[in-house]
């Protein structure tokens, strides 16, 4: 498919009620199967308009705060294997897979794996650049794609960089192109992204050797998310390390480890109160059962992140997931 066929979706011309299940069914059948919820939000507004560049696609996106899943299960029934890009031009992204996690905002990108689970939190009002390219293109040039999914991979300067600009300006440019100018722009692309990663690959240096520990520390944590005595202390005794190095690997990341801990117990109750099939199961229950022990502070901590309580979340979620069904 070419330049010459673009596509747009827009919630405008929707009714408000609607807009949610509307856009849920749209981020399914565009990106392939892909979930999503909007932190229990009941407004919302969202616009994507999609280009081809070749083999290559390119979407802006820009939308209300919300998140997308892909499950294993989701994953394997996928009929094409993309890696895909998120490079916001407005707020941040969360990209989430193999027990990693990659927060990009404007001037960078990250790159996960769709033939695997994963998770894109956008906690904010995002406007993204969201780029597919055909995993077999970059697989066939013997480079180790597992290691460098959900990375910050750069854009600020060197050859990211390049490869961000040539993203956003082959998006801009696309209308104007012939299809065998875009076809040519789309494997260019493809180029600067391979060499993105091989750079990325090849940075044998304490920055990397901090990532890997900090991998090693996210790991351990979903291990033992839901055991109420996950502490600094438990951790620094696990891996065998002080508190000050646990600290010192996470001194680049937006959140300290503790309140990486918090979140990552936040987002498991947000995932089991819209389940339609949880909802047997009483609040406190899936509080507890995620590592909390106080239900005042599980409730306050939940609406500082979700802007609601976890009684109004869930009861807005499932309605959501009912009328999707309906």
């Amino acid at each position: 498919m070419g330049s010459t066929s673009p596509s747009t979706m827009t919630t405008d011309a929707v009714a408000p009620g609607e807009r949610a299940a509307i856009w849920r069914d749209w981020v399914w059948t565009h990106f392939g199967g892909l979930d999503s919820d909007l932190y229990g939000d009941t407004g919302f507004d969202g616009h994507m308009h999609a280009s081809h560049a070749g083999d290559v696609v390119l979407t802006k996106l820009e939308a209300n705060r919300h998140r997308v899943l892909r499950s294993t299960q989701l994953a394997r029934g996928s009929e094409r294997a993309y890696l895909k890009i998120v490079a916001p031009w407005r707020g941040s992204a969360g990209v989430q897979q193999h027990n990693r996690e990659a927060w990009v905002r404007p001037g960078g990108w990250a790159i996960y794996d769709t033939t695997g689970s994963y998770e894109i939190a956008n906690p904010e009002r995002v406007e993204h650049l969201i780029v597919m390219l055909p995993k077999e293109q970059l697989t066939e040039r013997g480079l180790r794609l597992e290691p460098l999914m959900a990375r910050h991979v750069g854009g600020v300067s060197g050859i990211a960089r390049v490869a961000l600009e040539t993203m956003r300006t082959t998006y801009q440019e696309l209308p104007g192109m012939s299809e065998n100018a875009a076809r040519g722009a789309g494997e260019l692309i493809v180029e600067l992204v391979r060499l993105s990663l091989q750079e990325l690959a090849g940075r044998e240096n304490g920055t990397t050797q901090l990532e890997a520990f900090r991998d090693r520390i996210r790991e351990h944590i979903g291990q033992h998310l839901r055991d109420p005595a996950l502490t600094l202390d438990h951790i620094a005794q696990a891996l065998n390390c002080s508190k000050r190095h646990l600290h010192k690997a996470f001194s680049a990341e937006d959140d300290t480890l503790a309140h990486y801990i918090q979140r990552q117990r936040i987002q498991a109750c947000m995932r089991e109160l819209a389940h339609p099939a949880r909802a047997h199961r009483t609040i406190t229950e899936i509080a507890f059962s995620w590592g909390f022990n106080n239900g005042a502070h599980f409730s306050r901590v939940f609406r500082e992140h979700t802007g609601q309580s976890p009684s109004d979340f869930r009861e807005s979620a499932l309605r959501a997931s009912s009328g999707a069904a309906a």
